[in-house]
């Protein structure tokens, strides 16, 4: 996307700004968080991922259990962009394998907040799943 090649050109402006408070991972996360948000904001709503650019390929022989879960997954998946934005933020985080404290750093939030947002998302996303089934 246009907005992942102007994050690594940013990244690589920014880099002489990096005052090392934080890991250059949260650095570069934040960079490319405040490049994404502000793509979306000029595209005057949120990108709603269509069905087809989510590709789960299962190695799994039996083709039934493969369905299943790429079922479950693409439930996970709209459960997810059902989230609020802050809630799915977050998420999408936490996903990738940060912690709460490079997660705050990115967002601009308390490690606390991070934490209860992350949660209430959890418990958004159990609800919403549970509903689906």
């Amino acid at each position: 996307m246009i907005w992942c090649r102007k994050s690594r050109s940013r990244c690589g402006a920014r880099l002489p700004r990096f005052r090392g408070d934080c890991s250059p991972r949260t650095f570069l996360f934040r960079i490319a968080h405040n490049r994404a948000m502000a793509w979306l904001a000029g595209r005057g709503n949120f990108v709603q991922v269509e069905d087809g650019e989510i590709i789960l390929r299962d190695p799994a022989p039996d083709p039934e259990t493969g369905y299943a879960k790429e079922q479950r997954s693409r439930l996970l998946f709209d459960a997810i962009r059902r989230l609020p934005m802050p809630y799915r933020q977050v998420m999408i985080l936490a996903l990738e394998g940060l912690d709460y404290t490079e997660i705050s750093q990115i967002l601009g939030i308390t490690e606390s907040n991070a934490g209860v947002r992350l949660n209430r998302a959890k418990q958004a996303l159990k609800k919403s799943l549970e509903r689906s089934l």
